[in-house]
C-alpha cells in the first residue's frame, strides 16, 4: 500500500520536524503529485495535517509517525493538533494511523482521559518475542533456546542476525568481534535513548545492572564519592524507572505476610546483560582485543543466567497455572527476608504481594549438575519459613537445568527447560 514513514529525532525543534516531515511525505508514495506538497517553514503541525489529508489517495493507504513522544516534547500543542486533524481530516479516510513510541508513559498518556486524543486509538503493547518464539528464530530448543531468549532479550534487532542452531556463548563469541554488532548496538541505543546525558537516574539503572537489587545497596553504588544516595533522591528515581519507563523491574516478597526488602532488576534481559558484561566486552572490542572481552562475559555466564532466568521462571509457571495442579495460581514470585537467609526461588499465591493462601512453594537450579537430595533438604528447609506454608499440603515445584538425580523426590511438579519454552504460545 502507499505508506509514509516518518520518525521524529529528539530535540528538534518544531520549526525543523515540521519541514523535514513535509519533504518525507513529498518522497513517499502517498501523494500522485509530489508537486502537490507545499514545504512548510511554520512549525505548524496542523497545516501540516492538512497537507497530509489533501495528497491522501481514494484507496486504503497507512502514516506512520514514529517516536511520537519526541513530537509531544517539542511542541505542547502537537497533541491538540492531531486530535482535530484527525476528527475534522483524517478519521473519514481510508487510512491507518500507527502512532509508535518507546516510551509506554509518555503514550498512555496521550491516550488517557484528560488528554486530546483519548477514545479515538486502540492502544497495544509490542513486547518482545517470547521463549518459543525465539526457539523458532534462532532453530534451538530446550536449555539453549533459553540461553538465546536471555541474551537477545526476544528482541528482533538481534535474533534476525542470529546463525541458525548457534548457541549463546559461540554467538556472543562470534558477535564480540565487531563492536557494532546489534548485540551490543541494541541495548546502546537504548540507553541513550531513555537517558541522552550521564544524570542520577543513568547511575541507579547501571547500579542495578551490575547487580545491585536493595535499595540500601543501589544508594551507595549509585551515589559515588559525596555518599549514598538519599531516600528522598533515590524513590522518586526508582518509581520513574519502574512505573514511568518500566526499564526496572520491581519484586516484594510473597507471602501472607507483608514483608521487605524490595528488590529490583532490569526488566529486558539484554539490557541486563550489557550493563553487566557486554558494554565492557564492546569496550574492548573496540580496542582490537574480543577474545578479552568475551572472556569477561564467559567468566560471569553461570552465574548471570542463574539469576536472569528466575523472572522468566515464574512467568512461565504463572502462564501454565491451569496446567498445574493449582489452578487458582494467579502470580508466581519469591520469599526471602531481611538477611536474605533462605531465599525461595518459586512461590505460587492467589494475589501478591500479601497474599491470602499459598499453593506452591519450590526451587529453581540452572546451574550445571542435577538436582539432587541435599538441594531437596535445602529447598524444604527454606519453604517451612515462608509465611503461609503449610508442611505437607502446600505444594512443591522443582525447575532444573540438568534434570534431577535418580531417586530424588517426592515433589509434585518437576519442570525442565522445554516445560518452560512448551507453555508459550508461538
Amino acid at each position: 500500500m502507499p505508506y509514509l514513514f516518518f520518525s521524529a529525532i529528539k530535540g528538534a525543534a518544531p520549526v525543523d520536524s515540521v519541514s523535514r516531515f513535509c519533504r518525507e511525505l513529498a518522497e513517499s508514495s502517498l501523494p500522485e503529485d509530489p508537486g502537490l506538497v507545499s514545504l512548510l517553514e511554520s512549525g505548524n503541525w496542523f497545516e501540516a495535517f492538512k497537507i497530509l489529508a489533501s495528497v491522501l489517495p481514494a484507496t486504503p493507504s497507512i502514516v506512520v509517525l514514529d517516536e511520537l513522544p519526541w513530537l509531544a516534547e517539542q511542541d505542547p500543542t502537537f497533541d491538540g493538533s492531531l486530535q482535530v486533524a484527525w476528527d475534522r481530516l483524517l478519521s473519514r479516510r481510508p487510512v491507518v494511523l500507527l502512532l509508535l513510541g518507546s516510551d509506554l508513559h509518555m503514550m498512555e498518556r496521550l491516550t488517557s482521559y484528560d488528554r486530546p486524543f483519548y477514545g479515538r486509538a486502540d492502544p497495544m503493547i509490542l513486547g518482545p518475542l517470547n521463549p518459543a518464539e525465539t526457539a523458532r528464530a534462532t532453530g534451538l530448543s530446550g536449555a539453549d533456546a533459553i540461553d538465546a531468549q536471555l541474551v537477545s532479550g526476544g528482541l528482533p534487532g538481534i535474533l534476525r542476525g542470529w546463525p541458525h542452531g548457534m548457541p549463546a556463548l559461540d554467538f556472543i563469541r562470534q558477535e564480540s568481534a565487531e563492536p557494532v554488532s546489534p548485540l551490543f548496538a541494541v541495548p546502546e541505543a537504548t540507553l541513550m535513548a531513555e537517558f541522552p546525558s550521564p544524570d542520577i537516574a543513568h547511575r541507579v539503572l547501571e547500579a542495578i545492572g551490575s547487580g545491585d537489587r536493595t535499595q540500601a545497596n543501589i544508594a551507595a553504588t549509585a551515589g559515588g564519592p559525596g555518599g549514598a544516595l538519599v531516600s528522598g533522591t533515590l524513590s522518586p528515581i526508582l518509581h520513574k524507572l519502574t512505573h514511568d519507563k518500566r526499564v526496572v523491574a520491581m519484586n516484594e516478597p510473597l507471602s501472607t505476610r507483608p514483608g521487605k526488602p524490595a528488590l529490583y532488576h532490569v526488566a529486558d534481559s539484554n539490557l541486563r546483560l550489557y550493563l553487566a558484561a557486554l558494554r565492557q566486552t564492546q569496550e574492548e572490542s573496540r580496542r582490537g582485543r574480543p577474545e578479552v572481552g568475551f572472556r569477561g562475559v564467559e567468566r560471569r555466564w553461570s552465574a548471570w543466567r542463574g539469576r536472569a532466568v528466575e523472572p522468566l521462571i515464574r512467568d512461565s509457571l504463572a502462564m501454565a497455572a491451569d496446567e498445574l495442579p493449582w489452578p487458582e495460581t494467579a502470580v508466581v514470585g519469591g520469599w526471602w527476608n531481611r538477611s536474605f537467609n533462605p531465599e525461595v526461588d518459586l512461590v505460587g499465591a492467589d494475589r501478591g504481594p500479601v497474599a491470602r493462601q499459598v499453593f506452591f512453594t519450590g526451587s529453581v537450579k540452572w546451574l550445571d549438575g542435577e538436582f539432587d537430595g541435599h538441594a531437596l533438604r535445602a529447598m524444604f528447609e527454606a519453604s517451612a519459613q515462608v509465611p503461609g506454608v503449610v508442611p505437607g499440603r502446600t505444594g512443591t515445584v522443582v525447575v532444573s537445568r540438568s534434570g534431577m538425580a535418580a531417586g530424588v523426590g517426592p515433589v509434585d511438579v518437576h519442570w525442565g527447560p522445554e516445560d518452560i519454552v512448551g507453555v508459550w504460545p508461538g
